[in-house]
C-alpha cells in the first residue's frame, strides 16, 4: 500500500480564451496531484471530475483493488471549471461573478488541461484519461482532440454528445431550480426552494426505476425513499446555484464534434485503446446511445455495466461490485 497523499494544487492563466467567445480573467485550475511524472513523461494519468462533483470525488479511483498504483503513476484529478473549484460563478470575482460568468463549452476544460500537461508535465504523454459522466465525456474529447497525447481512454456512464432526450431532461432540472424567484432577484441568498426541487428531479433521473421499486437504497444506508430525497436535497444545498447552472450547460451542449468536425469524423480519431462503460440501466446516457457512438471509434470496446443503479452506478467508490468492473477495465488498458 502506498504512502503517498494527494496533494492540492492551482494553475493559473491570466486571460483564457473560450470556445463560446470571450475569455475568463485569471482562470484558475485547481487539482490533484498523488505519484510524480517519470523521466520519460509517459505515466500521466488524468481523472477528469463529473458534474456537482470536486476533486476530491474522484479520490475513490486509487482505492485498494485499483491499478492506478502512485508508485507507478502520476495521477492528476483537474476539477472542472464552473463547478466550485475551479473558477466559477461562486469564486470569481466581479464583473464575472455570479449570473454574468461567461459561457462555457466542454472543450474549454480540455483546453485549460492541455495547458496544465503542457505547462506543468511539461508536454507529458497521457497514459491514460478516464472518467465517470461528465468525466467520461471529457476523457472522450481528450481522445479526439488530442489522439497523439492519449494512449488509453476508459469513459464510464457517458456519451460522446449529450443526446436530445438527456437535453431534455436537464432542462427539467433547469426549470426546476430557475422557478425560484431568489435565483435572480439580486439578493445573496440561496434559492432554497430552487435547489430542492432540482435535487428532487435529479434523484428520480439519477437510479432506475428496479432501484425504487426493489428497494436499493437500502444498500447505500436510507430506510426509505424520503430520506434519499432529503440527503439529496441536503447535498444541493452546500452547492451554489450558479455553479450548477453553468455546468449544467456546459454538459447540455457537450458535443465532441463542437470543433466544426463532423460527428463521425470526431469519434473516428479515437483509435487508441478505449472503454466505454454504459450502464444497462442509466436513464439519460443510455446503453443504445453509448453503442451507437462506440461502433465510430476504431478503438473502443463496449462493456455493459450490468446493475440496477442506474446512473449512480458508475460513480467513483459508490457500488464495490461495480468498482470492480471499471478496475478491470482501467487494468486491460493499462497492460502491455
Amino acid at each position: 500500500m502506498t504512502d503517498k497523499q494527494w496533494i492540492k494544487r492551482e494553475l493559473t492563466v491570466p486571460d483564457f480564451p473560450l470556445s463560446a467567445g470571450g475569455s475568463l480573467r485569471q482562470a484558475r485550475l485547481i487539482y490533484h496531484q498523488m505519484g510524480s511524472l517519470n523521466a520519460p513523461k509517459d505515466n500521466l494519468i488524468l481523472l477528469p471530475t463529473y458534474y456537482g462533483g470536486a476533486a476530491a470525488g474522484n479520490h475513490p479511483w486509487v482505492d485498494p483493488g485499483s491499478p492506478l498504483d502512485p508508485d507507478r503513476y502520476c495521477i492528476v484529478i483537474p476539477a472542472m471549471l464552473g463547478a466550485g473549484e475551479s473558477s466559477s460563478p461562486s469564486n470569481t470575482p466581479a464583473p464575472q461573478a455570479g449570473s454574468n460568468f461567461p459561457t462555457l463549452r466542454l472543450a474549454d476544460n480540455i483546453q485549460l488541461q492541455k495547458r496544465l500537461v503542457d505547462e506543468v508535465f511539461d508536454g507529458a504523454t497521457l497514459a491514460l484519461v478516464a472518467g465517470w459522466s461528465m468525466g467520461g465525456m471529457q476523457a472522450l474529447q481528450w481522445a479526439s482532440l488530442y489522439p497523439e497525447r492519449v494512449r488509453g481512454v476508459v469513459a464510464s456512464c457517458c456519451t460522446a454528445r449529450c443526446s436530445p432526450h438527456n437535453g431534455l431532461f436537464l432542462d427539467g432540472l433547469k426549470s426546476a431550480l430557475q422557478a425560484d424567484p431568489r435565483l435572480n432577484d439580486g439578493c445573496a441568498a440561496q434559492p432554497v426552494d430552487g435547489l430542492k426541487a432540482f435535487a428532487r428531479v435529479y434523484a428520480g433521473w439519477a437510479y432506475s426505476q428496479a432501484f425504487f421499486r426493489n428497494g436499493d437504497y437500502r444498500a447505500l444506508g436510507f430506510d426509505d425513499i424520503d430520506a434519499l430525497l432529503a440527503f439529496w436535497e441536503q447535498d444541493h444545498l452546500d452547492q451554489d446555484a450558479h455553479d450548477l447552472l453553468a455546468v449544467l450547460n456546459v454538459w447540455q451542449h457537450a458535443d465532441i464534434s463542437a470543433a466544426a468536425d463532423a460527428f463521425e469524423d470526431a469519434l473516428a480519431r479515437i483509435t487508441m485503446p478505449t472503454r466505454i462503460l454504459p450502464c444497462r440501466s442509466d436513464l439519460y446516457f443510455t446503453e443504445d446511445d453509448a453503442r451507437r457512438e462506440a461502433a465510430l471509434m476504431p478503438g473502443a470496446h463496449v462493456q455493459v455495466l450490468d446493475s440496477d443503479w442506474g446512473h449512480i452506478a458508475g460513480g467513483p467508490g459508490r457500488n464495490p461490485a461495480v468498482m470492480r468492473v471499471v478496475f478491470d477495465a482501467v487494468r486491460a488498458i493499462l497492460s502491455p
